[in-house]
């Protein structure tokens, strides 16, 4: 099953038409998939203390995060599509991350030797689909790359996902 993880607040949207082209083009193929909507679920992405308090238990009080998991372990294939933002993905979709991804469920972290064993073994594909205002190559030379650096090569690596599993394609969004 694929599982779409969307990071755009306005349906008029570059990246909302992608959303819609992509789903549409899903199910004319009758292919299965999900779609979590981080702005329409109105997912906050700050951590409070009360989960901070159970982060490294890697549990969490809220439902939403559950959800998420569930819709992740399902999955064979994982489609990331937001806008790049400051030179990185949106704080929604960090925060994202920081509050589904955790130990148990996506990691384990031996505190010992201080390594990370991903567990997201079950993702096969991933495609990451961004768009900005800038170029690819001006992103890679100029803006640090973070996209591929840290969210592609670490984060995604981290996570159990294996790079050659994973194709990054930014659309220049033309104002």
């Amino acid at each position: 099953m694929k599982t779409i993880v969307y990071a755009h607040p306005w349906d008029g949207s570059f990246n909302h038409a992608i959303l819609t082209s992509i789903t549409k083009d899903l199910k004319a193929k009758k292919e299965i998939f999900q779609v979590i909507d981080l702005y329409k679920d109105e997912f906050n992405p700050v951590f409070t203390a009360k989960e901070l308090k159970l982060f490294n238990k890697g549990d969490t009080p809220y439902e939403l995060v559950k959800e998420y998991q569930k819709k992740i372990s399902q999955a064979t294939e994982l489609i990331f599509i937001f806008p790049v933002w400051w030179w990185d993905l949106p704080a929604i979709l960090k925060g994202f991350i920081d509050k589904v991804m955790l130990t148990g469920f996506a990691i384990l972290d031996d505190k010992k030797t201080g390594t990370l064993t991903g567990l997201l073994t079950n993702i096969k594909k991933t495609t990451v689909i961004s768009t900005s205002t800038t170029d690819k190559e001006y992103i890679e030379s100029e803006g640090g790359n973070a996209i591929q650096g840290v969210f592609i090569n670490r984060t995604l690596a981290d996570l159990g996902i294996k790079n050659e599993y994973t194709k990054w394609f930014i659309f220049l969004e033309l104002t």
